[in-house]
């Protein structure tokens, strides 16, 4: 079983942000990915484990053909933008934004006096040339909540076949994954039963298999991405 730990990697950051990169895909990141870092799934090509510094900032900067998933884990994120600007998060919210063709700028904020705690997940449109978007959401405590792809009949979330949960599990409670998939654990702590072998998972955890149950050993959230 693969499974790397955030505390094994380097710490890195830019502006006044400090973060663990776990994935890093050669598709995007070529002769400057890290070989210690995971490929990506599907269309998933990033995934950092962030801290934004008291006031800090990523500063203003673009993107284009490019989805960018936001998931605030500790404190507060000030959005500036060309797309929602203003928009406040707390701990807890997802804010998803399709660059598209068209592209968008923006710049996250930490407003307060104490570091915060956010996800940054990368992921390849399917369709080039698309118009950008903005969606937010507040994922449930309990359960599986989808915060990015499906199919094109629902707009619930940006379509994709690369599709991200947010998963919160309460001691003892379980779930199985039967298709591939690239896990990240955002807090707490599991085992992991995978072929008669059963592994101790905690929070700063990346693993990739198929066929696996996930039993909590505390209260546990996880972000779950597959490819379909």
């Amino acid at each position: 079983m693969n499974i790397l730990s955030r505390e094994s990697l380097q710490l890195g950051g830019f502006a006044g942000i400090t973060e663990h990169r776990l994935v890093t895909d050669s598709r995007v990141f070529a002769g400057r990915k890290k070989p210690e870092t995971f490929e990506g799934i599907g269309n998933m090509v990033y995934l950092a484990d962030a801290r934004y510094l008291p006031k800090g900032e990523s500063g203003m900067h673009p993107h284009s053909e490019i989805d960018v998933i936001s998931i605030v884990l500790e404190g507060r994120v000030s959005h500036e933008g060309s797309l929602e600007h203003g928009k406040d998060l707390v701990a807890g919210d997802v804010q998803v934004q399709r660059a598209g063709g068209e592209g968008f700028s923006h710049n996250e904020i930490n407003p307060d006096n104490q570091p915060n705690r956010m996800l940054q997940v990368w992921a390849l449109p399917e369709v080039a040339r698309e118009a950008a978007g903005y969606k937010s959401y507040t994922p449930k405590t309990k359960g599986k909540t989808r915060i990015y792809g499906g199919n094109n009949t629902q707009t619930d979330t940006f379509a994709s076949r690369t599709t991200m949960d947010i998963v919160h599990l309460d001691n003892d409670e379980n779930i199985e994954l039967d298709k591939e998939t690239l896990v990240y654990v955002v807090s707490g702590s599991a085992q992991l039963q995978h072929n008669g072998e059963i592994v101790s998972i905690k929070e700063g955890d990346l693993f990739r298999n198929s066929g696996i149950k996930i039993v909590a050993s505390t209260h546990i959230q996880l972000l779950v991405v597959a490819h379909y």
